[in-house]
């Protein structure tokens, strides 16, 4: 058999059980990707929550900002996931392109620019610095989930991206154990606490871009860590989950592509999904602080919440990708989260009953994360649309951080009715969303099965297959 060219996977076969990969072949891929693609997501999220971090170590006195400075500062660092993602996607999409230099260097001039937040002297300056930040790491979550889901079945993506997502977890858990670390580092060589979180994380995330290069690999059909029997499994494997699948991104329909309702509405769940998560990696800090823990307990007391997080979303990702469904545990999810939510709003007076509620905030918002990503990238056919989908949804999804550091206006401390009701509000309205884009696909379903019947023809093709429901 061959490998699969550069301009197709596979000419129309009928979607069945994909045939069985040797575990040692399995081993491999899973080693040569999920942890290097997951630290890359980690150093994501530990760039992105450690401003948290600082926050209670002296950000805001150490460089005078104003009144709203923390708010800005959090916003302006996601402007380029708008506008980065789908161009960033498509040109590591490109044949000469090799995944391995793209991201590896992204990741590498993250790392200096993040170390640049600690070095800064003034608001205006942190400013610059965060919106840079924000550009390069606009890369790293489409183009990693883009990577990640070019090798895997329907069946295996699932519990790959939740360990993916798990990764993400690790960054604002460790970062907190860091930062508990850290406080004694208060001025080493005339430098605060604060900025020693920014410096000492900034170049981990040098590091990280250094393996990127070495071990990330390219797409399965040009793959040189594979044998060429290896690869010929995969794509065979590939075929059989997917039906034909257009690996060129040369003449396709990209109107059709950008505006496809598949792509469309998990982006609106995305993103309400996100604006949690955006509220718990901006504000557990100082929302535990608040509850009358001193800093360095503050510090520590985030961690059990993103272990949490790692052990119900891998396990519930492993279960959804056995049963083959996606939406009953995105829902399950989401009730979860309201939960988190009401407890929040309403604001019980017992600190420990409010803690718990930040595991149900957690556990139920990175179980969706998980799962919708993976629901979306099932129901999609071609790397243009791939990259295009995981782009927009995680480019987009992203912007309920600027809602999210909004709305958690500090003189609302500590009941923050504001922000606990948005959240609340775009919580319920991601249920509704799941629901829609169900019964969407299920219609959809239903038709082609009666179509089928008539027909005969159970072929799959790159336009015509049955969704993941």
């Amino acid at each position: 058999m061959t490998t699969a060219s550069s301009e197709d996977r596979g000419t129309g076969t009928e979607s069945l059980e994909a045939p069985p990969m040797d575990r040692k072949t399995m081993l491999k891929l899973d080693l040569r990707l999920v942890p290097i693609l997951g630290a890359c997501y980690t150093i994501m999220f530990l760039d992105r929550t450690n401003i948290a971090n600082a926050r209670i170590e002296g950000l805001e006195k150490g460089l005078n900002m104003p009144l709203v400075g923390y708010n800005t500062s959090l916003w302006i660092f996601y402007i380029p996931f708008v506008l980065v993602e789908i161009p960033s996607n498509l040109i590591m999409s490109l044949p000469r392109v090799k995944p391995n230099w793209f991201l590896g260097l992204n990741v590498l001039i993250l790392g200096i620019v993040s170390t640049c937040q600690g070095l800064s002297h003034s608001y205006s300056g942190f400013l610059a610095v965060r919106f840079f930040m924000g550009i390069f790491e606009a890369i790293l979550p489409s183009g990693t989930a883009l990577l990640l889901a070019s090798y895997y079945t329907k069946r295996d993506a699932a519990v790959r991206f939740g360990l993916f997502f798990a990764f993400a977890q690790l960054g604002p858990c460790f970062s907190g154990l860091l930062a508990y670390a850290l406080e004694n580092m208060d001025g080493v060589n005339g430098l605060a606490g604060w900025r020693w979180i920014f410096i000492i994380e900034g170049i981990m995330t040098i590091i990280i871009g250094f393996l990127v290069v070495l071990i990330v690999p390219n797409f399965p059909e040009r793959a040189k860590f594979l044998t060429s029997d290896e690869r010929a499994r995969l794509h065979e494997r590939l075929v059989a989950d997917k039906g034909a699948e257009k690996l060129d991104i040369k003449n396709v329909p990209w109107l059709k592509i950008i505006f496809d309702y598949k792509i469309w509405i998990p982006t609106v769940f995305f993103f309400c999904a996100d604006m949690t998560a955006a509220s718990m990696s901006s504000f557990i800090p100082t929302i535990l602080v608040e509850l009358g823990w001193k800093t360095s307990r503050a510090q520590v007391m985030t961690i059990p919440i993103w272990v949490s997080c790692i052990v119900v979303q891998v396990g519930i990702a492993w279960v959804a990708g056995r049963t083959r469904t996606r939406s009953p545990y995105i829902l399950g999810a989401i009730c979860v989260v309201i939960i988190g939510w009401v407890i929040e709003e309403v604001h019980v007076k017992s600190a420990s009953v409010r803690y718990m509620s930040l595991f149900f905030l957690g556990t139920g918002t990175f179980t969706q994360m998980t799962l919708i990503v993976s629901w979306m990238t099932c129901n999609l056919r071609g790397r243009a649309s791939t990259a295009v989908g995981t782009a927009m949804l995680l480019g987009l999804g992203n912007c309920a951080n600027f809602v999210a550091s909004n709305v958690f206006i500090t003189k609302e401390r500590p009941l923050y009715p504001t922000g606990f009701r948005t959240g609340l509000a775009i919580t319920v309205l991601g249920f509704a969303s799941v629901v829609l884009f169900t019964a969407i696909l299920a219609y959809h379903n239903k038709r082609l099965d009666a179509k089928r019947t008539q027909t005969g023809d159970w072929e799959d093709t790159q336009e015509e297959y049955r969704y993941v429901l």
